[in-house]
């Protein structure tokens, strides 16, 4: 992939409109999970080492074009201004107040942040009056933002589309994650194992098939092995299940049997009555889940055949948990995977949001050899899609 990146431009003397990815979890008005912020550092300081006229924007959850003062970006400021010791002015109402005066204003040691996007229907909606808004004044477009990649937003195309493709470019995170997953479309050294979890096959389908012609082993848990399972003609209790996509699981195996792919479902399972954090566990013997109980969780004997096989692995991916690892109970599934990641002396890579915020929880993101910031971008990129966010950082 030949990208455009911000080692090809000289930013001396030059206004940049960066985009980063700064929507991060908050409790309280507290920051809970800093990983987002810390991946974008890199980028920051590199441009910094160059200009301070650099308007800093991202968007924090879903406030579907209206203020929503517990999804501000005020805290994520205050961070930005300990972590690079620079004063981060929050620009609030620049839809009013133009940014190219409020780059007027700033002075040495001082940076803009564009408070959430999404307060504004401009930016979902890439309308062309609110892109405008943003690049007035600007030189060069910065675009850093891989967990919003896969979005077709004013931020992420709307600006690169005015500015044009010869004045964008990818930030080192955008460099980063393209080149680790980009490694797994072509030349994964082999035995290639696939970790997939989650809720629904239907959200993992087109991931699945793109994979399924470059790995060897395909490991499911997660809900949505429940569904793998009924397709077999196992007995999954009171499990969540699929029952309208039976055909897509049909469809996976067709195709796995045609490349010679082995898929690996659960052989028993931690269980429980009711979907509830404190009901009581349950263990089952094997592959069948007794009526009346819903697998929330793989079991040991699963946990140690998928342990193994991704410990022996040259190549791992890892999307999705393998059961509710909020949950104490039912955490034990995932909390093996993340630790066989980490024991596994080949290459390493999670990707989506719960794998990554597992493999926080547990201590292990700094022995994963790539941790994805992207969750729907990474897996619409395994997909073998070229993301609207990305295109115009090509040459």
């Amino acid at each position: 992939m030949n990208l455009k990146t911000i080692s090809d431009v000289d930013f001396e003397g030059k206004v940049v409109f960066l985009r980063l990815d700064l929507n991060v979890p908050l409790k309280d008005g507290k920051i809970t999970d800093e990983t987002r912020i810390l991946a974008a550092l890199p980028t920051i300081r590199h441009i910094l080492s160059s200009t301070n006229r650099i308007v800093i924007s991202s968007h924090l959850g879903r406030p579907k074009g209206k203020f929503v003062e517990s999804l501000s970006l005020a805290p994520v400021g205050e961070k930005l201004a300990q972590l690079l010791g620079v004063e981060v002015l929050l620009a609030s109402d620049y839809e009013k107040e133009p940014i190219d005066s409020l780059l007027g204003q700033l002075t040495k040691g001082q940076l803009i942040l564009l408070e959430n996007l999404r307060f504004h229907a401009g930016e979902t909606g890439n309308l062309r009056e609110f892109t405008e808004k943003l690049v007035k004044g600007v030189d060069v477009f910065v675009n850093d933002a891989f967990g919003a990649a896969h979005r077709a937003h004013a931020s992420t195309a709307g600006v690169p589309a005015l500015l044009g493709k010869e004045r964008s470019y990818a930030g080192l995170l955008i460099e980063k994650e393209l080149t680790a997953l980009g490694g797994l479309l072509s030349g994964a050294k082999a035995p290639f194992v696939v970790v997939m979890g989650g809720a629904k096959v239907s959200d993992k389908l087109e991931v699945i098939l793109s994979l399924m012609e470059r790995c060897n082993d395909i490991v499911i848990g997660g809900a949505m092995a429940y569904t793998f399972l009924k397709y077999k003609g196992v007995s999954v209790g009171a499990s969540r299940v699929e029952d309208d996509k039976l055909d897509l699981v049909e469809t996976i195996y067709r195709n796995a049997d045609q490349r010679g792919v082995k898929i690996h479902l659960p052989v028993d399972h931690v269980c429980a009555k009711e979907f509830e954090e404190f009901s009581q566990p349950e263990t089952t013997t094997d592959e069948n889940i007794p009526d009346g109980l819903m697998g929330l969780d793989i079991g040991p004997q699963t946990l140690d055949r998928y342990k193994d096989l991704v410990r022996s692995a040259s190549t791992v991916l890892w999307n999705g948990p393998m059961g509710v690892f909020e949950w104490e109970s039912f955490a034990r599934g995932s909390f093996g995977i993340a630790d066989a990641m980490a024991d596994c002396s080949g290459t390493t890579v999670v990707g989506g949001g719960d794998s990554v915020a597992c493999v926080n929880l547990v201590g292990l993101s700094e022995k994963m050899t790539h941790v994805s910031t992207g969750g729907g971008a990474s897996l619409e990129f395994l997909e073998g899609k070229t993301l609207p966010g990305i295109k115009p950082l090509l040459n």
